[in-house]
């Protein structure tokens, strides 16, 4: 009797028909599930430690806890100010409702909205993917933490 019966072959198929995807998705493109995992993680470590040591940690990209790829946390208050940065400490202090995307969206407004009317969500704009240097749509979750958003976004394909 052969060792490769007919649920064996369908077992290997599965299992390669899977990796070219689980390759993809560890590739240079955060998704979703870890972008909402990273602000969560953010959220638990905030309170924790407290805003100031999470944002020092936020803002150090050697920190892989919230740097992956291009995922990276941010933080603002509800006025819109960013607070911390993962990917371009620069815009810390520089940002505020009216701070457009690349086609004119208010979504830093949009964000803070959601984050003071439902404490989390889901907000999409077009942003600078800091790995391509391109603007590419982006869709961020957010959390509401005291008086912060807690955001990250991951860039669309």
């Amino acid at each position: 009797m052969s060792k490769w019966n007919p649920f064996s072959i369908l077992l290997v198929a599965l299992g390669l028909s899977i990796m070219p995807a689980a390759s993809m998705a560890a590739g240079t493109h955060g998704t979703a599930d870890e972008a909402k995992a990273m602000v969560q993680r953010a959220v638990a470590y905030i309170k924790e430690v407290g805003a100031e040591k999470a944002f020092a940690t936020i803002n150090d990209k050697s920190n892989k806890m919230f740097h992956d790829r291009d995922l990276y946390v941010y933080v603002r208050t509800f006025d819109g100010n960013t607070v911390a940065h993962g990917s371009n400490v620069g815009m810390i202090g520089h940002t505020n409702l009216e701070f457009k995307d690349a086609d004119g969206k208010l979504y830093v407004k949009e964000i803070v909205e959601k984050a003071k009317s439902a404490g989390t969500g889901w907000v999409d704009y077009r942003f600078p993917n800091p790995v391509s240097k391109k603007i590419e749509p982006k869709s961020t979750y957010l959390e509401r933490v005291g008086d912060y958003v807690v955001c990250a976004g991951f860039y669309k394909e």
